[in-house]
């Protein structure tokens, strides 16, 4: 297997090239470091979720909500990764299934409505 630019080096090497990616906002090249990041160490939250928030903003929209199943499936009260699908779902406009994800991710967010 030959290695290229975007999976050489040690996971912490290729965790900062996809972050410099994602601020320089080259969102599909943060994509192709983080995929294999995240086949690498799959337990680990912070590279699927960055991995998520790239595809959203590449627009690749199906994937983003794949990635953030798998978080809330295995943290149902991560709060952004609930915020980001219910965000996802909209973008895709399917706002009935994105509001229990929105509700969820205020109130972990301790956004309760006064009365």
């Amino acid at each position: 297997m030959e290695t290229t630019y975007y999976d050489h080096g040690t996971p912490t090497e290729r965790w900062e090239r996809a972050r410099m990616f994602f601020d320089a906002k080259d969102y599909a090249s943060a994509a192709r470091v983080l995929g294999s990041l995240v086949e690498e160490v799959p337990e680990q939250t912070g590279p699927r979720l960055l991995l998520a928030r790239a595809y959203y903003h590449s627009a690749q929209l199906h994937r983003a909500e794949d990635e953030l199943r798998v978080i809330v499936e295995r943290d149902p009260v991560e709060q952004y990764a609930r915020l980001m699908l219910g965000r996802t779902l909209q973008r895709q406009g399917r706002h009935e299934e994105a509001e229990p994800h929105m509700r969820l991710a205020s109130a972990l967010a301790g956004d309760f409505e006064q009365d």
